[in-house]
């Protein structure tokens, strides 16, 4: 069992440094208080205050417990406030060294992979203050299942600028960092590299000269399978859900007479995937990509990288609209979405660590109904 003294004290101090914005005459409750009921509430599946505040409210007793709550359980209207008023930027600083508890035991990850990219809130807009649906770059570490970090903008376009203010909030040191098409950019690259990370990025038509660059190399070489080239190679195949799946991988050094070296003076190897599926009708599909790659990497540590990518698509953003049904929220004020936002992501991080079974779905409601599940969520660190 979970000691729940020391893990919401310890949870507590996380926050001890963060500014309350609060008025000195509003502070009835203490705001170490209001952050860990809407982490709790967030846990369990509550969708704003409202929700937050009702569950807190049911679990009085227990909370009375492991909290001070010198005037009783946050109202909805205080909890709202709270998240309003909190800069987005310093909240998600305070979980740092949470997040450096849970990837504690990580080490063994030499070279982790972090997948960043992004994803609309469709309901998000406001169209009376002329706002559209908030946009959120996240980043994601594929192997431990933990969100780092966000940044939020008002358009999908504006990723370019979102990733490097990014990649300033997080530890790229050793790590290899995807990034789709969108985050292809030179100095996006160069940055990765300055902070002694690596980089695979997807190179699709938005640089053009690459992407004809990179094609023009692979297709010098269909009959001898690059054997000409220095190049690595992986395949896997897979079988399931009506249809079978035949991945090749291939990594090359970049020619010595690449002729964009010195425009991206860190592409250290250019790559290919690609995928041919067939169904169980006979239907067959096949769909190529391509990469540049800041390191000489192995064949399955390419392909791993790759096939990472989409652990944030499958294991961040699928959960948050299904399970969180974070697609159709409704919040207006932006600090108040964001905030919650981070919290969904936060309590995904932590769901995902608890050793047992059960979907995320079935663990969110599992700490909904027991006190004891929820502080070992809560205490779950580097497993």
């Amino acid at each position: 069992m979970a000691d729940v003294s020391v893990s919401f004290d310890s949870i507590i101090k996380h926050f001890e440094a963060l500014p309350d914005p609060r008025h000195t005459r509003n502070r009835r409750h203490l705001l170490g208080d209001v952050i860990v009921i809407s982490v709790c509430g967030v846990i369990v599946g509550c969708d704003g205050p409202t929700s937050i505040a009702r569950w807190a409210k049911e679990k009085e007793a227990w909370l009375r417990e492991v909290l001070a709550l010198p005037h009783g359980i946050p109202s909805r209207d205080c909890i709202r406030r709270v998240l309003s008023a909190l800069k987005p930027e310093a909240f998600q600083t305070c979980f740092q060294s949470w997040i450096a508890a849970c990837l504690v035991d990580s080490e063994k990850d030499s070279q982790p992979t972090i997948a960043i990219d992004g994803k609309t809130m469709r309901r998000s807009h406001d169209r009376a203050a002329g706002l559209g649906p908030l946009h959120l770059v996240s980043a994601w570490a594929s192997e431990q299942g933990l969100a780092l970090g966000q940044v939020a903008t008002e358009e999908k376009s504006n990723e370019i600028t979102a990733i490097p203010e990014l990649l300033d909030q997080i530890d790229v040191q050793g790590a290899v960092v995807t990034i789709d098409a969108m985050g292809c950019q030179k100095e996006i690259a160069e940055k990765i590299v300055a902070e002694q990370g690596d980089y695979v990025l997807a190179v699709k038509d938005n640089q053009p000269k690459l992407h004809q660059a990179i094609q023009e190399v692979f297709r010098a070489h269909p009959e001898d399978d690059l054997q000409r080239v220095p190049h690595r190679r992986h395949e896997t195949r897979e079988k399931g859900h009506g249809r079978r799946d035949e991945r090749y991988y291939y990594l090359a050094k970049v020619p010595r007479d690449f002729p964009l070296k010195k425009a991206w003076p860190s592409v250290k190897a250019i790559g290919m995937a690609v995928r041919i599926t067939a169904k169980n009708d006979g239907a067959t599909s096949n769909d190529v990509r391509y990469f540049i790659v800041s390191r000489y990497l192995s064949g399955p540590r390419f392909a791993q990288a790759v096939r990472g990518h989409w652990g944030i698509e499958n294991s961040l953003h699928w959960v948050l609209d299904v399970t969180f049904d974070e697609d159709q929220s409704r919040t207006r004020k932006r600090h108040m979405a964001n905030n919650l936002s981070w919290l969904r992501r936060f309590a995904i991080s932590l769901l995902k660590r608890h050793p047992s079974k059960h979907s995320i779905k079935g663990k969110s409601e599992i700490a909904g109904w027991s006190n004891e599940f929820l502080t070992e969520v809560l205490a779950v660190q580097g497993t």
